[in-house]
């Protein structure tokens, strides 16, 4: 029985679970965007988030600790530098698991996990919401100071209707990138079949002509 076993096992030994994540936590420290099975990129995330916490402090120390888990010194450099200096302000939540819709072969549900700060889509959405109101949103909704809060107010008032137009309008960019993609996998899944079907045909006239040459 499972019991008080929260962590999803991902069917594999610990050293090759191990391997895997650490695999997984390199490309996306290098590509800043992966794609994988939904499991593996939920399990990603409680793998790498802490990592990346523990790089927001630059020593030799932590360092050392972090390549005791990636055990890849081109990838050390670059969460201790590009990607450090883009989301290392942010208190924790560091990476975005979107569903993609399920595998062809096995129907596997897939996701896509992704560094949040390094869509450059969602970025500009968000720095566009933020001039027109006026204000800074953060993840837990805290503000500055008290006189930028005063200052932010007079210059534009905060509603309910103004918080609930931002959260559509994120909400609304997140399902048009993931829709692009599933419209993308549905394309390329079409002419998969479609050369499939060719290649098909193709074969049953080449049996068909040698049946007749036999007569």
């Amino acid at each position: 029985m499972r019991h008080g076993k929260k962590h999803n096992h991902l069917g594999r030994t610990t050293a090759h679970r191990v391997a895997l994540l650490r695999n997984l936590a390199i490309a996306l420290i290098t590509h800043k965007r992966i794609k994988t099975t939904l499991a593996k990129a939920k399990a990603l995330r409680a793998f790498i988030e802490p990592i990346v916490t523990k790089a927001r402090n630059n020593t030799t120390h932590s360092r050392r600790v972090v390549f005791s888990y990636l055990q890849d010194k081109d990838a050390i450099q670059e969460l201790f530098g590009p990607v450090v200096v883009k989301i290392g302000d942010r208190p924790g939540g560091y990476t975005r698991v979107l569903h993609t819709g399920f595998r062809k072969g096995d129907g596997a549900e897939m996701a896509l996990i992704e560094f949040v700060d390094f869509n450059e889509i969602y970025v500009a959405g968000k720095e566009e919401a933020q001039k027109e109101t006026g204000r800074k949103r953060s993840r837990r909704g805290r503000g500055g100071s008290g006189a930028g809060k005063s200052e932010a107010k007079a210059a534009a008032p905060v509603t309910i209707e103004t918080i609930v137009a931002d959260e559509v309008e994120e909400a609304v960019e997140i399902v048009e990138e993931v829709a692009e993609r599933i419209v993308e996998d549905v394309v390329e899944t079409v002419e998969e079949a479609a050369e499939e079907a060719a290649a098909d045909e193709a074969a049953e006239a080449a049996d068909e002509t040698k049946e007749e040459e036999q007569k």
